[in-house]
């Protein structure tokens, strides 16, 4: 997993799950806790915002704000080739305006109300490694997602059935 080495874009790899814990707390799965420290200098910091297009969060280092710039002169480009209207201040809000959220040493952090309620979250989080970002997803609004999505359900379900196995042993 890449850091947040200066020209380098973190890298997320994996899966996790997370029911809402005591003290109204989510855990950041350990597949992540390493790259999102790295590519936050070092501190336990967790950038969130809501897809710009999926009903779900994305998650990410504090670093990878540095090519925000980058990505959005491109998506201006690509726009104009194509003849569709940009919207720079739109898309400026878009991805710059997330919240940093600390994490303790055992991933636990509080989601905050505002984004939970943009994205249907109840009483369990599933992450998935998506590269350059994590996308964070209430399960049963991921279960409503289109057949495109049927692999990312797949292993939603069997990271919740995990859980429920661990639970059951307890």
């Amino acid at each position: 997993m890449a850091g947040g080495v200066a020209g380098t874009q973190s890298q997320y790899w994996g899966q996790g799950f997370s029911p809402r814990g005591e003290k109204n707390r989510f855990v950041l799965p350990a597949d992540f806790r390493q790259t999102v420290r790295e590519a936050s200098h070092g501190n336990r910091m967790l950038c969130l915002d809501r897809h710009h297009k999926h009903p779900c969060l994305v998650g990410f280092g504090e670093s990878r704000a540095a090519s925000f710039a980058e990505q959005i002169a491109h998506e201006e480009r690509v726009a104009i080739e194509r003849g569709e209207p940009f919207d720079i201040d739109e898309r400026l809000a878009q991805v710059a305006g997330f919240a940093r959220i600390s994490f303790d040493d055992s991933g636990r952090f509080v989601l905050p109300e505002y984004l939970g309620e943009q994205v249907e979250v109840a009483d369990a989080l599933y992450f998935h490694g998506g590269l350059h970002q994590i996308t964070i997803w209430a399960p049963d609004v991921l279960f409503r997602m289109g057949p495109g999505w049927d692999s990312v359900k797949s292993a939603c379900r069997a990271k919740m059935a995990e859980h429920a196995a661990k639970a059951a042993r307890k």
